[in-house]
């Protein structure tokens, strides 16, 4: 199983080497949120923590519907030239990173976005790759990871539901 804790060290290491750039960090609902929060307070960050709620900006919105928890997108400071660093929780398809993208693009022109992401799995449909990871697992058909937290923060394999 992963340790959730070595992972949040292995993140933090690897966005320390950024921290000369002075960088925003944002956190996408509700898993990156958590896990950047965390990693935030670790790193000591000068810039308040961002949040991003990419329901409005899925591919696949027509489809499902509206998301029922759609919360509010924050952006304490302004993303203009800032270099970014954007937190998930779970790497899968890259479906949401590019969720994400598209709405930082609509508020500003960043000089740089580097992607950290808790656990990186088996799945992509994109080509989306992460530049910081806490943990890789590959997982068997049928099988997908939940993000339990905020407080504790851990990560459950379950059976997808037919």
């Amino acid at each position: 199983m992963i340790d959730v804790e070595e992972a949040l060290a292995r993140m933090a290491d690897g966005i320390a080497l950024l921290k000369d750039q002075r960088p925003v960090m944002i956190g996408i609902h509700t898993g990156g949120v958590w896990v950047a929060e965390r990693l935030h307070h670790r790193l000591g960050l000068a810039d308040a923590l961002g949040t991003l709620d990419i329901s409005f900006y899925r591919d696949d919105f027509s489809r499902v519907g509206m998301n029922p928890q759609v919360k509010t997108s924050q952006l304490p400071v302004s993303l203009e030239g800032r270099h970014i660093v954007l937190v998930d929780d779970v790497l899968h398809t890259g479906r949401t990173i590019r969720a994400a993208l598209n709405e930082i693009f609509d508020f500003a022109r960043p000089a740089s976005i580097s992607l950290a992401v808790l656990i990186v799995r088996d799945g992509r449909e994109l080509p989306i790759q992460p530049d910081v990871v806490g943990a890789a697992i590959a997982l068997r058909p049928g099988e997908h990871l939940k993000l339990t937290g905020p407080n504790p923060l851990g990560i459950k394999i379950m059976e997808k539901a037919e």
